[in-house]
């Protein structure tokens, strides 16, 4: 009967002794996840932030674009304007 009871007792030490260890795992593993949980909402924020900055580097290019539409059409309507001017003179000083 004592026997039983020493190897109930070594039983139970070990259980006791494995649930102190899985609580430490836990302990660590909610840390853990504490951790990861502030890295994810910095994550997020950061995305949030990196999306506002292309937005608006996708309107500056925008604006920007047709601002350079409307210098080529500009420069070729002075080139078309330039090329008549030289056809005229051209039919001025060097008549057939």
């Amino acid at each position: 009967c004592k026997k039983e009871i020493d190897q109930t007792e070594d039983k139970q030490k070990e259980l006791q002794h494995k649930v102190e260890g899985q609580d430490a795992h836990i302990e660590d593993d909610e840390g853990s996840i504490d951790t990861l949980k502030s890295e994810i909402k910095a994550l997020v924020a950061g995305i949030k932030d990196l999306d506002k900055s292309v937005a608006e580097a996708t309107e500056q290019r925008k604006s920007e674009h047709e601002e350079y539409v409307k210098t080529a059409a500009d420069d070729n309507a002075a080139l078309d304007l330039l090329e008549f001017a030289k056809n005229r003179l051209n039919k001025f000083y060097n008549p057939k």
